[in-house]
């Protein structure tokens, strides 16, 4: 057995793996840097080409074929971005218009079938990546963290999350009363 390498300390604490994306977002201390916004977007809107097309589908559409709990984790990870504006004191205006998209990505998720097609040509996270960035580019000098800006749209933000869930809840308990419903007719028992 050869003798053990002097080098080498077995009782010296080795620094960890850094994992070179998380590291990024780490060190970014631009509001403008939007790395987790971008990282996201392309991974929910942008992810995979289709072959022999130039047209790009991510995860979210790809979610969306799970009726209302796939889109609802898509639409939680979009939420990021929207988080990201809010640091970045966009103003409440393009706020509401990012969380407008968020939305209507949501609503038509909850159509089995049709919520991943319309998922796959809005591309909600995108749009709200371009509206960070085009006011962040506008208002670069401006950016500031406002402490009221940031609760008023985490506000606005939860209130739009609480409606999406409870629009869910209530189209699929619709769905199901009509479908129990015909289902009764047909049979003679109403």
């Amino acid at each position: 057995m050869p003798p053990p390498d002097p080098e080498i300390r077995v009782d010296e604490v080795l620094p960890p793996v850094v994992n070179p994306i998380a590291a990024k977002l780490a060190a970014g201390k631009d509001p403008a840097d939007r790395a987790a916004a971008r990282i996201l977007a392309k991974y929910l809107d942008e992810f995979i080409r289709i072959p022999g097309t130039d047209f790009r589908i991510g995860l979210d559409p790809i979610l969306a074929l799970i009726p209302g709990v796939g889109d609802t984790a898509a639409s939680g990870a979009g939420v990021i971005i929207l988080l990201d504006a809010l640091r970045s004191g966009v103003s409440i205006p393009v706020f509401l218009r990012m969380t407008l998209n968020m939305g209507i990505n949501f609503l038509m998720g909850l159509v089995p079938g049709l919520g991943a097609a319309g998922s796959a040509f809005f591309k909600s996270n995108s749009r709200n990546l371009r509206l960070l960035t085009t006011w962040q580019e506008g208002h670069k000098d401006q950016v500031k963290r406002s402490t009221l800006r940031f609760y008023a749209g985490l506000f606005i933000l939860l209130a739009m999350i609480a409606l999406c869930i409870f629009i869910g809840w209530a189209f699929y308990v619709w769905l199901l009363y009509s479908v129990a419903h015909h289902f009764a007719d047909a049979l003679g028992f109403a």
